[in-house]
């Protein structure tokens, strides 16, 4: 079997050699992005293997379908980028459900402790052997509130981390957690009464700008909002007003609704054209890391194994637990039972 990987980066290769070797399965690496332009790079493949900025729409499937790609595998757990239900009857899609919860909930309150302790600040002033701590005044996380949307595996995890910190928790989900002693309640309570907001959920019509100018309006003065999930989820240009007027006291972004053609590249030497973006980083109190919080060893030894396990399974039996169904775009509560192939 061969694959077309694209948007490849140095640190995906050892992982995916070493079990595509154990598989029979061969990478051919591509560093540019799977779109329309590039798309013809997949002729001669049995599949493609593609990440998050990878733009699989329409149009992009009806080439790969002619070009006779038979699979898609996704090495990450979301799907907003792909056409899932254009792909039905054409080509099947597998995802990586679940690679490293711990790295995604770590990094999210790595990012926030650095963030309200001035961690990042300390750093570069005593570089240069300024040791003065004015401006530097953070606030304790104990007994503070963090309201907490979307709780998955990554969510709850992070209520788990918060937890240790005695923060006090409030969460939100359209399909709550059984079992579980998290305290739910409605949206906009867990904006008025919340010191901290993060977001853990996927992006879908009804997430899509859930920080925006209205929900803004209803948080806490001083509110500290973090995302380490899909950049749409957040309104940047009403992100950007709501620190322009004080309301919000700081952001943690490791996503950015447009960083597609941004993220994962290096832009040191060149101007960068996205003004919002610009003027986000800019800001005293935003921290930005680059679609970062999945980048850990263990996370990516998961990912290739369970993108090869993905792609062995479907080729061997025709069929694969991970494979998103055409009528949901969801890997669970399949009306198949995953005991057949979605077509």
């Amino acid at each position: 079997m061969r694959f077309a990987f694209f948007d490849a980066k140095s640190y995906d290769k050892p992982s995916f050699e070493k079990y595509g070797a154990e598989h029979g399965i061969e990478f051919k690496y591509f560093e540019t992005k799977l779109n329309e332009d590039t798309a013809e790079l997949a002729k001669g493949f049995d599949g493609v293997c593609v990440f998050v900025n990878d733009d699989l729409n329409a149009n992009v499937i009806d080439k790969l379908y002619e070009y006779g790609i038979k699979a898609i595998a996704l090495r990450c757990a979301g799907y907003n980028n792909v056409d899932v239900k254009h792909a039905y009857g054409k080509i099947h899609i597998f995802r990586v459900p679940a690679y490293s919860p711990y790295a995604v909930a770590e990094h999210t309150m790595a990012m926030l402790l650095t963030s309200i302790r001035r961690i990042h600040k300390a750093y570069i002033r005593t570089r240069e052997f300024n040791f003065s701590l004015n401006g530097m005044t953070g606030f304790d996380l104990h007994g503070k509130t963090v309201g907490v949307i979307g709780t998955g595996k990554i969510g709850r995890i992070f209520i788990d981390i918060c937890k240790g910190f005695c923060m006090k928790i409030l969460a939100y989900d359209k399909f709550p957690a059984k079992d579980t002693d998290i305290e739910y309640t409605e949206l906009d309570n867990l904006f008025a009464k919340s010191d901290i907001i993060s977001l853990h959920c996927p992006l879908t019509e009804e997430t899509y700008h859930i920080i925006d100018e209205k929900s803004i309006s209803k948080m806490k003065k001083g509110v500290v909002i973090l995302n380490t999930s899909r950049g749409a989820l957040i309104d940047a240009e009403a992100l950007l007003c709501g620190i322009k007027e004080r309301r919000v006291g700081a952001a943690c972004l490791d996503v950015y609704e447009e960083e597609s053609d941004i993220f994962f590249e290096d832009f040191s030497g060149h101007i960068v054209e996205d003004d919002t973006l610009a003027r986000l980083i800019s800001m005293p109190n935003v921290l930005v890391t680059s679609h970062q919080a999945f980048l850990t060893e263990e996370a990516l030894s998961n990912i290739a194994e369970t993108t090869v396990k993905n792609i062995s399974e479907f080729f061997s039996t025709g069929r694969c637990e991970n494979e998103l169904c055409y009528h949901c775009g969801r890997t669970d509560d399949c009306k198949k039972h995953r005991i057949e192939s979605c077509f």
